[in-house]
């Protein structure tokens, strides 16, 4: 068996010697004596130590001295982290909640294994093969473990339909399954669209270009860009994103690194939006691929960028495969936007500091007022075309700010929502309603025109909280100045679970401050082009 030293020894050469460069500045004397502190760990220090857990605190220890988004991938995260990247993954192909203990089917994914063999929304998964998996306190992981799989292979499952008494059992062949990037699009008026993003996978640009398509083949000339709250992903997916804005042999952004010669990326001649109006929705969530899509789009003065200031991430990680299987994603480069800017905030104050950004940006008054942000003259860089003023190092600053909608925020509300009420009671109500339902709307534009939140319903779910939690009352929430709010929610989530989350944006959307600022901007060309000119 290897012992302690030599895995770790095998992990400093890799960490130290991956590059020729690096490997040039590093000595024997170094490596040895990193041998020797080893060494000394596994032959003289007073308890024992486990092998993997010392390595792998060695590895997170070393990056951590690096920067906040170098990071190291244990085996088992590194499948899962590579299908939410590839944009699918194997398996039966169902969206699902644990409700009473019981897997309940929230949707069958259309095309999947799943719908083929006649799984419905509403049906229970009770058995896995001969196993009983209702009742033992299953969670999120132990669905995961029974059902995903290899494409290919079987798995059996017993189901609990409403209505019939006796158990189905359906045989499901796994397959892949797509994992949307794509969280809606439709038209919000007769010529504008709404796309909303919630990263950028590898089968996100493929997505923006179909929905993107489909929008101007209704006459949509004005389009919305929703990045709120995408936190990045793959760099080229961004450079095709933005692509579809920009001309032939704009710069899209440059990233340069020590040991990463300087690369220029560049618009090409397929862009298929480069003349209607645009606007981009970000926010403190909004990082990494995000920030190059809006601070592309910002330099060119192509379009207005609205919401709050960006994440800061401007750092481009690589990954490198480990001998055993894990992976190191390493910082490899910076990446800046044409004008130059580079968006990656400080990280000099340590990696606590650097995770309190966000919180400190709360406290601090600036996601509800723009005057508490402050930048220095150094960081002051022009647009290309117009020579607006736009700022560097801390994110993209919006060109029209929209402070948080505090709307929602209450005690009582975030309780119902944080403790998984609401989305229980959703999941009862239509294991009940959703026939009738599908009958009273069958198409969403009926739903969205029609249904309403009444009384009736408001008392179904007070009297679903009390039973859950006895201190859950309907005396004990005072809703009355969030009632509008909270009535759009409901329908918002009834509408996701009835069709998909693109209807779930659509309700939602109707409220929204960002979005609607952005309709009214859009539909006013004066103010459309001065904001382009200041």
């Amino acid at each position: 068996m290897q012992t302690i030293w030599s895995k770790l020894i095998r992990i400093a050469v890799f960490i130290f010697v991956f590059s020729n460069s690096l490997s040039a500045q590093v000595s024997n004397r170094e490596i040895l004596k990193f041998r020797q502190v080893i060494n000394l760990i596994s032959t003289q220090y007073v308890d024992s130590v486990s092998n993997s857990e010392l390595i792998k605190t060695a590895i997170v220890s070393v990056l951590k001295e690096l920067d906040p988004h170098s990071t190291y991938v244990p085996k088992k995260d590194v499948k899962q982290m590579q299908e939410r990247m590839r944009g699918n993954y194997e398996g039966i192909g169902v969206q699902f909640n644990i409700l009473q203990d019981t897997i309940v089917v929230v949707a069958a994914i259309p095309g999947g294994p799943s719908e083929k063999v006649g799984i419905m929304a509403g049906d229970r998964i009770v058995k896995v093969e001969d196993e009983v998996v209702g009742g033992i306190g299953i969670d999120t992981e132990g669905v995961r473990k029974r059902l995903l799989g290899d494409k290919g292979t079987q798995v059996q499952v017993g189901i609990k339909r409403r209505k019939v008494k006796e158990l189905l059992y359906f045989t499901i062949t796994r397959d892949k399954i797509p994992d949307y990037s794509l969280d809606a699009s439709y038209k919000i008026t007769k010529n504008m669209g709404y796309i909303k993003l919630n990263r950028f996978s590898a089968t996100t640009a493929e997505e923006f270009r179909e929905a993107l398509e489909k929008l101007e083949n209704q006459g949509v000339n004005k389009l919305i860009l929703d990045l709120r709250d995408n936190g990045g992903g793959y760099l080229q997916m961004a450079i095709e994103v933005c692509d579809e804005f920009l001309k032939k042999k704009q710069l899209i952004l440059f990233t340069e690194g020590v040991n990463s010669p300087k690369l220029n990326y560049f618009a090409t001649k397929k862009g298929r939006f480069i003349e209607g109006k645009l606007v981009i929705l970000i926010n403190e969530g909004s990082a990494s691929a995000s920030e190059i899509v809006s601070g592309a789009v910002q330099d060119w003065d192509r379009g207005v960028v609205i919401g709050r200031r960006s994440f800061g991430k401007g750092l481009v990680q690589r990954p490198f495969n480990l001998f055993d299987g894990e992976i190191l994603r390493l910082t490899i480069a910076r990446y800046y936007t044409p004008s130059g800017r580079l968006i990656q905030k400080s990280y000099a104050a340590g990696d606590a500091a650097y995770r309190k950004d966000l919180y400190n940006r709360y406290s601090n008054g600036e996601l509800l007022n723009q005057d508490s942000i402050h930048f220095s003259d150094s960081l002051k860089f022009f647009t290309l075309k117009n020579k607006r003023i736009v700022y560097g190092a801390g994110g993209i600053m919006p060109d029209i700010f929209v402070p948080i909608d505090t709307t929602g925020i209450s005690t009582d509300y975030l309780e119902l929502s944080r403790s998984g009420i609401i989305n229980r009671f959703i999941i009862s109500y239509l294991d009940e309603n959703r026939a009738r339902l599908h009958e009273q709307y069958p198409d969403f534009k009926k739903f969205k025109a029609k249904f309403e939140i009444d009384s009736i319903f408001q008392k179904k779910l007070f009297a679903f909280a009390e039973k859950e939690n006895n201190e859950a009352t309907e005396k004990n929430y005072d809703f009355s100045k969030r009632e509008m709010f909270i009535k759009q929610q409901m329908k918002a989530i009834l509408a996701r679970d009835l069709w998909s989350r693109s209807e779930y944006f659509e309700i939602m959307n109707e409220k929204d401050p960002a979005v609607q600022r952005a309709v009214k901007l859009l539909n006013n060309k004066k103010e459309y082009n001065k904001k382009l000119h200041n």
